[in-house]
């Protein structure tokens, strides 16, 4: 006995292929100069993320070791051990953060101890210039906020 087998496949048509490429090109084509011209408010949001990720190993750091790390520790003292005072007696063996990150433009986040302020450090980047102060987009951005 012979059995036929009816299952039927159905794809795409070129017609039903094309009208998506097109759809996904038009919205392609409205969409990303609204992304593409916003880079730098990008790098900016980008750093001040960064900087809310290294107040908080800071913090961590301070909880552990009663202190902020020194200027001269600086920022690498959350991911090796400090050398020199203040003595980081609970530091945790695990670091506080993997890696030390660069600012979107590149460059070294900045870590002033300062003591007698409330947050006790200023942490920034330089912004897109990479030199103190600035306006726009090359404007300092840093943990003391806009």
């Amino acid at each position: 006995m012979r059995t036929v087998s009816t299952s039927s496949q159905r794809g795409f048509t070129l017609i039903e292929i094309m009208v998506v490429v097109v759809i996904i090109g038009v919205l392609g084509a409205i969409v990303v100069p609204q992304f593409m011209s916003r880079p730098d408010q990008a790098k900016v949001t980008a750093a001040r993320t960064d900087i809310q990720a290294i107040a908080t190993a800071l913090e961590m750091y301070r909880l552990d070791t009663f202190s902020y790390p020194s200027t001269q520790q600086g920022l690498e003292a959350l991911s090796k051990r400090p050398a020199g005072g203040p003595a980081a007696k609970n530091w945790n063996p695990q670091g506080y953060l993997k890696s030390l990150p660069l600012d979107p433009w590149g460059m070294p986040y900045q870590y002033l101890n300062l003591g007698t302020r409330s947050t006790g450090y200023d942490l920034l980047s330089f912004g897109s210039d990479g030199m103190p102060g600035g306006e726009g987009y090359a404007a300092d951005i840093g943990n003391w906020g806009d």
